[in-house]
C-alpha cells in the first residue's frame, strides 16, 4: 500500500498536494484498495466554494458508496473529467491519474492540521 512522503492526508482517506496556495486532491490508495472496484463517481460541478469536511462529491464501488470530502476550505476551480467516463483509473493510479480536484485554499493553516505520512500510515495500520 503506497503512501506518498509528499502528500498531506485525511482521516477519510483523501490526500492533497499542495503548491502554494493551490491543491489537488483524490482518494488515498488504502481507500481505493478498500473500496474495491470503482465503477462511478459523481463530482460537484466548479466553481464551487466549499468549507473543510464538506463532501465535493461521492464515489460508488461495488461494495459500498462514499461520499468524499474537503481536506481544507476553498474553491473547487476543475474536476477530473476523465473519471466520469472511466473511474476505475482511480483504481489503477490514485496519485497520479486519478486525482478528483484541483483548487485554491482558503486558510492555510488548515493544511498545517493534516496528518503526514507517518500519521497516515499509523491509522491505516489499525
Amino acid at each position: 500500500m503506497e503512501v506518498r512522503e509528499e502528500l498531506k492526508y485525511t482521516n477519510t482517506h483523501e490526500w492533497i498536494k499542495v503548491d502554494g496556495d493551490e491543491f489537488l486532491c483524490g482518494i488515498t490508495d488504502y481507500a481505493q484498495k478498500e473500496l474495491s472496484d470503482i465503477i462511478y463517481v459523481e463530482l460537484k460541478d466548479p466553481p464551487l466554494e466549499l468549507k473543510k469536511g464538506e463532501p465535493f462529491g461521492t464515489i460508488e464501488a461495488v461494495k459500498a458508496v462514499s461520499e468524499i470530502y474537503m481536506p481544507v476550505s476553498g474553491k473547487v476551480v476543475e474536476v477530473n473529467e476523465k473519471l466520469r467516463e472511466a473511474p476505475e483509473i482511480i483504481n489503477q493510479d490514485p496519485y497520479g491519474e486519478g486525482w478528483m480536484i484541483k483548487g485554491k485554499i482558503k486558510e492555510k493553516k488548515e493544511v498545517e492540521e493534516l496528518l503526514d505520512a507517518k500519521k497516515y500510515k499509523e491509522i491505516i495500520a489499525k
